[in-house]
């Protein structure tokens, strides 16, 4: 099935994410996103992993926890609705998180592994969903978003992040 962002069950807050893959399909859009991410984490030397960019910001290693975090209830978000499960579902508070990722307890490597078998996950479930479960909508954190649209957010956000990574983070100015 061919897949493109639907726009009408897409909550405004995720629209600058999913620019960054809508030229895309979405399984697409997932592998390529991933393989990005991995070959820029992969260039980081260990010692930078603490790095902040400022007081407040996250560290690297705790930018890529928030990523997988986040992909993780991304995709429980997509099973949900995808079973036809309608119970609205709770936003999350991000920065609460992060902290308590255990992030600078692992290596660099350890983290790029489980962001491999994250998104082999990811794509797995992805995969497994029929066009009409793909258009299935729910409503998490107050805003309609449709099964679809949240594969190409997780595409999004992690790109997102990577810009953030190499534009703060690894070429400061």
């Amino acid at each position: 099935m061919k897949t493109s962002p639907d726009f009408n069950t897409l909550p405004p807050f995720y629209r600058n994410y999913v620019s960054f893959v809508e030229q895309l399909e979405m399984l697409p859009a997932l592998k390529s996103s991933t393989e990005a991410a991995q070959d820029l984490i992969q260039t980081i030397p260990e010692e930078k992993g603490i790095y902040r960019y400022a007081d407040g910001k996250w560290s690297i290693k705790e930018l890529i926890c928030h990523m997988m975090d986040a992909e993780r209830i991304f995709a429980y978000r997509a099973l949900r609705f995808a079973r036809n499960d309608n119970t609205p579902l709770a936003g999350f508070e991000e920065n609460n998180y992060a902290p308590e990722a255990n992030a600078h307890a692992r290596t660099l490597e350890q983290l790029v592994r489980e962001m491999q078998n994250l998104r082999t996950s990811t794509l797995d479930l992805f995969s497994s969903f029929t066009p009409e479960m793909l258009q299935r909508t729910g409503t998490a954190n107050n805003s309609l978003v449709s099964v679809v649209n949240i594969g190409y957010i997780i595409a999004g956000h992690e790109t997102h992040h990577c810009s953030i990574l190499k534009q703060r983070y690894l070429n400061p100015a």
